[in-house]
């Protein structure tokens, strides 16, 4: 049955899926009874020489938001002794950064359960430094998360003496077998739920930040929604579906990411699905969104942007693309239509930001915010703007 949407401005057509199994973690993160509630396990997040730069998104995404994990501190020798919080937005958190594993572990009273990294290098790869504290950690008896495209559970050194320890290594990004993934087939199509897909001018510009950001208003509102992971951080954060999909073989992307989709609307029944975006579209290392764009079919899509980032992350001779050109480039590539843009604000005073709003609203004839500087709220409305329905929270589908 086709699902009808009270729309304004936007589009919807229909579309087909497979489906893969919910990302699931083998650790558990929250649990009440009548006598006990069992907390996520803590954790301390490597990040050195990267916290609050974009190789170091992964820890700066766990400092803002984490579900799967009790994030205790932060490793970043260029920050010690400064709070997380400050560093990375102005505002207190109470996550300390420290200058070395010892020193975070010393300053808790009893061994934290785990150790993440909490960087994602454009090698993907492990340094020898970063692997002798990835071997501390484990002789402490602490559990490894990586999001590398190494995986640390391969390697016979990490992976034997994990063994002898006793403890478990987490590859974020190790797919399943093959055998296992599944085709895109279509399925997708009896998905009755709002799909916004949020994507990127560039690759660590902040696509997951503002995801969970709207995921957190729109459930505010009670209006049911569901975030998608498609990234290590994203599943270390504790999205409950999703895919890291740039581990997966092109063949099985589109397929594996519109399973999870499905399984999300089968098991949740949301009103709204949010697709966390990978990369962008026009850039030439990176093909997840176009994967993103063919596999969730998203009804709209949100895009984020980085109005004083001269060159594209790790490609210096790579200019920026402007808002519109990217915009163009996903309207012709796929059957939606972008709602609004978000701004990264690094490098800008608060009055570039306030005119950067106020000038790219008026060019592109879209609403524009700042997730991090401006209230949740204008989120909410860039996205009710374009479905009136929405405003009502009832089940958007429910025509």
């Amino acid at each position: 049955m086709k699902t009808d949407f009270n729309v304004a401005n936007t589009i919807r057509r229909p579309v087909s899926g497979a489906q893969a199994p919910p990302f699931t973690s083998d650790e558990p993160i929250r649990s009440t009874s009548a006598t006990q509630i069992i907390l996520p396990p803590t954790a301390i997040v490597y990040c050195q020489g990267n916290f609050a730069k974009a190789d170091g998104k992964t820890a700066n995404g766990l400092v803002r938001h984490s579900e799967a994990y009790r994030i205790l501190s932060v490793i970043d020798s260029d920050h010690d002794g400064k709070d997380s919080g400050l560093v990375l937005d102005d505002t207190v958190n109470h996550i300390p950064v420290f200058r070395s594993l010892d020193a975070a572990v010393v300053h808790e009273a009893v061994i934290p359960d785990t150790l993440i990294y909490g960087m994602a290098p454009s090698t993907g790869r492990l340094s020898s430094t970063d692997r002798d504290v990835v071997l501390d950690a484990i002789s402490l008896g602490m559990n490894i998360v990586s999001g590398l495209h190494e995986y640390l559970g391969d390697d016979p050194e990490i992976a034997s003496f994990a063994v002898e320890r006793k403890v478990t290594i987490r590859d974020i990004r190790k797919p399943k077998p093959s055998k296992d993934m599944r085709l895109f087939d279509g399925s997708i199509s009896g998905v009755k739920a709002l799909r916004i897909a949020v994507l990127g001018t560039d690759c660590a510009i902040g696509k997951r930040t503002t995801a969970t950001v709207l995921a957190r208003a729109l459930n505010t509102r009670g209006i049911k929604t569901v975030l998608v992971g498609t990234g290590q951080t994203g599943l270390m954060q504790g999205a409950k579906y999703g895919v890291a999909m740039d581990a997966v073989p092109p063949q099985f992307c589109c397929g594996e990411l519109e399973g999870a989709i499905v399984d999300a609307s089968e098991s949740e029944r949301p009103d709204v699905i949010l697709i966390e975006g990978q990369g962008a579209l026009s850039h030439p290392a990176f093909c997840t969104s176009a994967f993103i764009l063919r596999g969730s079919q998203p009804d709209a899509v949100i895009l984020q942007h980085a109005p004083k980032r001269a060159h594209r992350c790790d490609f210096p001779n790579m200019p920026m693309p402007k808002p519109a050109s990217e915009i163009a480039l996903i309207e012709a590539f796929a059957d939606t239509k972008v709602i609004g843009v978000t701004l990264n604000h690094e490098g800008m005073s608060e009055a570039e930001v306030t005119d950067t709003i106020a000038a790219q609203s008026q060019i592109l004839g879209l609403p524009v915010t700042d997730v991090l500087s401006r209230p949740a709220s204008h989120l909410l409305a860039m996205v009710v703007a374009a479905y009136p329905g929405l405003r009502h929270s009832t089940p958007v589908a429910a025509i």
